[in-house]
Protein backbone atom coordinates (compact mmCIF):
# COMPACT_ATOMS: atom_id res chain seq x y z
CA UNK A 1 0.00 0.00 0.00
CA UNK A 2 1.40 3.52 -0.61
CA UNK A 3 2.05 5.72 1.66
CA UNK A 4 -0.76 8.83 1.09
CA UNK A 5 -3.38 5.77 0.79
CA UNK A 6 -1.74 4.44 3.60
CA UNK A 7 -2.21 7.56 5.76
CA UNK A 8 -5.88 8.48 4.12
CA UNK A 9 -6.52 5.25 6.16
CA UNK A 10 -5.23 6.05 9.60
CA UNK A 11 -6.89 9.96 9.47
CA UNK A 12 -10.31 7.64 8.44
CA UNK A 13 -9.88 5.07 11.09
CA UNK A 14 -9.55 8.18 13.61
CA UNK A 15 -12.70 9.99 12.27
CA UNK A 16 -14.39 6.61 13.48
CA UNK A 17 -12.62 5.80 16.77
CA UNK A 18 -11.25 8.69 18.07
CA UNK A 19 -8.86 6.58 19.05
CA UNK A 20 -6.66 3.72 17.46
CA UNK A 21 -3.96 1.70 18.51
CA UNK A 22 -0.61 0.40 15.98
CA UNK A 23 -1.72 -2.64 16.11
CA UNK A 24 -5.09 -2.31 15.01
CA UNK A 25 -3.93 0.23 12.16
CA UNK A 26 -1.20 -2.76 11.21
CA UNK A 27 -3.81 -4.77 10.82
CA UNK A 28 -6.00 -2.39 8.41
CA UNK A 29 -3.28 -1.40 6.12
CA UNK A 30 -1.61 -4.54 6.27
CA UNK A 31 1.87 -2.81 7.04
CA UNK A 32 4.64 -3.12 9.61
CA UNK A 33 4.41 -1.73 12.91
CA UNK A 34 7.41 0.19 12.31
CA UNK A 35 6.01 1.92 8.89
CA UNK A 36 3.25 2.65 10.71
CA UNK A 37 5.01 4.28 13.51
CA UNK A 38 6.49 6.45 10.90
CA UNK A 39 3.53 7.26 9.32
CA UNK A 40 1.92 8.55 12.78
CA UNK A 41 5.05 10.69 13.40
CA UNK A 42 4.54 11.94 10.00
CA UNK A 43 0.88 12.51 10.30
CA UNK A 44 1.71 14.25 13.84
CA UNK A 45 4.19 16.94 11.92
CA UNK A 46 1.39 17.52 9.67
CA UNK A 47 -0.83 18.85 12.82
CA UNK A 48 -3.42 15.65 11.55
CA UNK A 49 -3.33 13.76 14.63
CA UNK A 50 -1.52 13.52 17.98
CA UNK A 51 0.94 10.67 19.17
CA UNK A 52 -0.66 8.71 22.07
CA UNK A 53 1.28 5.70 24.37
CA UNK A 54 0.47 2.51 21.42
CA UNK A 55 -1.55 4.62 19.13
CA UNK A 56 -2.80 7.90 17.95
CA UNK A 57 -5.63 10.12 18.81
CA UNK A 58 -7.71 12.78 17.19
CA UNK A 59 -6.78 16.36 17.93
CA UNK A 60 -9.13 18.27 20.10
CA UNK A 61 -10.25 21.96 19.19
CA UNK A 62 -7.66 24.84 20.61
CA UNK A 63 -10.54 26.29 22.57
CA UNK A 64 -11.90 23.24 23.88
CA UNK A 65 -12.29 23.43 27.81
CA UNK A 66 -13.99 20.82 29.74
CA UNK A 67 -15.72 21.11 33.18
CA UNK A 68 -14.40 19.62 36.40
CA UNK A 69 -17.04 16.98 36.31
CA UNK A 70 -16.17 16.01 33.06
CA UNK A 71 -12.22 16.32 33.91
CA UNK A 72 -12.95 14.57 37.05
CA UNK A 73 -14.05 10.92 34.81
CA UNK A 74 -11.14 10.97 32.52
CA UNK A 75 -7.98 9.16 33.43
CA UNK A 76 -8.89 9.11 37.12
CA UNK A 77 -6.41 5.87 38.50
CA UNK A 78 -3.80 7.69 36.26
CA UNK A 79 -4.15 11.24 37.40
CA UNK A 80 -4.32 9.26 41.21
CA UNK A 81 -0.73 7.93 40.81
CA UNK A 82 0.74 11.61 39.50
CA UNK A 83 -0.99 12.87 42.40
CA UNK A 84 0.61 10.86 45.02
CA UNK A 85 4.04 11.08 43.76
CA UNK A 86 3.80 14.82 43.64
CA UNK A 87 2.98 15.25 47.28
CA UNK A 88 6.17 13.07 48.22
CA UNK A 89 7.98 15.78 47.00
CA UNK A 90 6.33 18.15 49.14
CA UNK A 91 8.34 18.82 52.70
CA UNK A 92 7.36 19.85 56.26
CA UNK A 93 8.02 23.58 56.42
CA UNK A 94 7.04 24.14 52.32
CA UNK A 95 5.03 27.15 51.37
CA UNK A 96 3.62 25.78 48.17
CA UNK A 97 1.07 26.50 45.40
CA UNK A 98 -1.32 24.47 44.60
CA UNK A 99 -3.53 24.91 41.30
CA UNK A 100 -7.06 24.52 40.35
CA UNK A 101 -7.33 21.40 38.83
CA UNK A 102 -8.76 17.44 39.04
CA UNK A 103 -4.93 16.38 39.31
CA UNK A 104 -3.80 18.82 41.71
CA UNK A 105 -6.90 18.25 43.80
CA UNK A 106 -5.86 14.44 44.53
CA UNK A 107 -2.61 15.98 45.93
CA UNK A 108 -4.58 16.91 49.06
CA UNK A 109 -5.71 13.61 50.89
CA UNK A 110 -1.38 12.93 50.48
CA UNK A 111 -0.09 16.01 52.49
CA UNK A 112 -2.37 15.83 55.45
CA UNK A 113 0.70 14.77 57.72
CA UNK A 114 2.70 17.36 56.64
CA UNK A 115 3.59 21.18 58.18
CA UNK A 116 3.19 23.00 55.12
CA UNK A 117 0.98 26.05 53.97
CA UNK A 118 -0.66 26.01 50.89
CA UNK A 119 -2.30 29.08 48.57
CA UNK A 120 -4.69 28.05 46.12
CA UNK A 121 -6.90 29.32 43.08
CA UNK A 122 -9.39 26.61 43.43
CA UNK A 123 -12.45 26.69 45.19
CA UNK A 124 -13.11 23.38 44.58
CA UNK A 125 -9.94 22.19 46.73
CA UNK A 126 -10.81 23.93 50.03
CA UNK A 127 -13.28 21.59 51.15
CA UNK A 128 -10.47 18.66 51.06
CA UNK A 129 -7.53 21.44 52.24
CA UNK A 130 -9.44 22.48 55.61
CA UNK A 131 -10.94 18.88 56.17
CA UNK A 132 -7.48 17.69 56.85
CA UNK A 133 -6.26 21.35 58.79
CA UNK A 134 -3.85 22.58 56.40
CA UNK A 135 -3.16 26.15 56.50
CA UNK A 136 -4.39 27.86 53.20
CA UNK A 137 -4.82 30.83 51.95
CA UNK A 138 -7.18 31.49 48.75
CA UNK A 139 -6.55 34.36 46.82
CA UNK A 140 -9.33 36.28 45.38
CA UNK A 141 -10.61 36.89 41.91
CA UNK A 142 -13.31 36.02 39.62
CA UNK A 143 -14.76 32.83 39.88
CA UNK A 144 -14.92 30.68 36.81
CA UNK A 145 -17.94 28.37 36.86
CA UNK A 146 -16.64 25.62 34.43
CA UNK A 147 -13.01 24.89 36.46
CA UNK A 148 -13.79 26.41 39.61
CA UNK A 149 -11.28 28.92 39.24
CA UNK A 150 -10.02 32.40 40.63
CA UNK A 151 -8.60 34.47 37.73
CA UNK A 152 -8.59 37.87 36.51
CA UNK A 153 -6.58 41.02 37.94
CA UNK A 154 -8.18 40.42 41.18
CA UNK A 155 -6.73 36.67 41.55
CA UNK A 156 -2.88 38.10 39.61
CA UNK A 157 -2.66 41.02 42.61
CA UNK A 158 -3.57 38.54 45.23
CA UNK A 159 -1.16 35.85 43.73
CA UNK A 160 1.61 38.53 43.52
CA UNK A 161 1.85 38.99 47.51
CA UNK A 162 3.74 35.55 47.61
CA UNK A 163 6.56 33.27 47.27
CA UNK A 164 6.65 29.46 47.23
CA UNK A 165 9.20 27.10 47.38
CA UNK A 166 6.88 25.04 44.70
CA UNK A 167 4.12 24.99 42.79
CA UNK A 168 2.21 22.04 40.86
CA UNK A 169 0.05 22.80 38.05
CA UNK A 170 -2.32 21.53 36.33
CA UNK A 171 -2.16 22.21 32.25
CA UNK A 172 -4.48 21.08 29.41
CA UNK A 173 -1.66 20.82 26.84
CA UNK A 174 1.87 20.10 26.46
CA UNK A 175 3.54 20.32 23.01
CA UNK A 176 7.11 20.37 21.80
CA UNK A 177 6.43 23.79 19.81
CA UNK A 178 3.74 25.21 21.63
CA UNK A 179 4.92 24.56 25.38
CA UNK A 180 2.31 24.21 28.26
CA UNK A 181 -0.93 25.38 27.21
CA UNK A 182 -4.51 25.94 28.30
CA UNK A 183 -7.60 27.11 26.18
CA UNK A 184 -8.02 30.37 29.08
CA UNK A 185 -6.07 33.62 28.67
CA UNK A 186 -6.95 34.59 32.24
CA UNK A 187 -6.39 31.21 33.85
CA UNK A 188 -3.29 30.83 31.40
CA UNK A 189 -2.14 34.69 33.15
CA UNK A 190 -2.67 33.24 37.04
CA UNK A 191 -0.69 29.91 36.00
CA UNK A 192 2.40 31.99 34.64
CA UNK A 193 2.33 34.27 37.42
CA UNK A 194 2.29 31.47 40.02
CA UNK A 195 5.45 29.60 38.27
CA UNK A 196 7.60 32.51 38.01
CA UNK A 197 6.79 33.03 41.76
CA UNK A 198 7.97 29.72 42.88
CA UNK A 199 11.59 28.31 43.44
CA UNK A 200 10.69 25.19 41.48
CA UNK A 201 7.40 24.46 39.27
CA UNK A 202 6.18 20.83 38.56
CA UNK A 203 3.08 20.14 36.01
CA UNK A 204 1.18 17.32 36.25
CA UNK A 205 -0.38 16.10 32.81
CA UNK A 206 -1.30 12.24 32.19
CA UNK A 207 0.04 10.58 28.52
CA UNK A 208 -3.72 12.32 27.15
CA UNK A 209 -2.49 15.88 27.67
CA UNK A 210 1.14 15.18 25.32
CA UNK A 211 1.18 17.09 21.97
CA UNK A 212 -1.81 19.09 22.58
CA UNK A 213 -1.77 22.69 22.13
CA UNK A 214 -4.37 24.72 23.67
CA UNK A 215 -5.25 28.39 23.03
CA UNK A 216 -3.26 29.99 25.57
CA UNK A 217 0.28 29.58 26.53
CA UNK A 218 1.63 29.12 30.30
CA UNK A 219 5.52 28.84 29.69
CA UNK A 220 8.03 27.62 27.66
CA UNK A 221 8.62 23.42 28.64
CA UNK A 222 12.26 24.45 30.40
CA UNK A 223 10.58 26.10 33.28
CA UNK A 224 8.60 23.40 34.86
CA UNK A 225 9.32 19.70 35.41
CA UNK A 226 6.55 17.46 34.10
CA UNK A 227 5.20 14.26 36.36
CA UNK A 228 3.14 11.97 33.91
CA UNK A 229 2.19 8.50 34.49
CA UNK A 230 4.09 7.19 31.07
CA UNK A 231 5.49 8.00 28.20
CA UNK A 232 5.91 6.49 24.51
CA UNK A 233 9.74 6.00 23.38
CA UNK A 234 9.32 8.59 20.21
CA UNK A 235 7.78 11.20 22.64
CA UNK A 236 10.10 10.78 25.15
CA UNK A 237 13.04 11.62 22.63
CA UNK A 238 11.62 14.49 21.43
CA UNK A 239 10.87 15.98 24.92
CA UNK A 240 13.86 15.10 26.37
CA UNK A 241 16.00 18.01 25.17
CA UNK A 242 13.58 20.76 26.09
CA UNK A 243 12.28 19.67 30.00
CA UNK A 244 12.61 17.13 32.94
CA UNK A 245 10.08 14.55 32.92
CA UNK A 246 9.71 12.06 35.91
CA UNK A 247 7.68 8.91 35.14
CA UNK A 248 5.15 7.74 37.59
CA UNK A 249 5.78 4.44 38.01
CA UNK A 250 3.75 2.96 40.41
Amino acid sequence: MLTPERHRKIIERLGEKQVVTIQELVEATSSSESTIRRDLSQLQKEKKLKRVHGGASLLHQKSEELSVVEKTARNSSEKEKIANFAATIVNDGDCIYIDAGTTTHLMIPHLKDKAITVVTNGISHLEALTEHQITTYLVGGLVKPKTKALVGSGALNSLSSYRFDKCFMGINGVHLEAGFTTPDPEEAAVKRLAISLSQEAFILADYSKFNEASFSKVADLNEAVILTNEMDEDAAYDFEDKTEIRVVTS
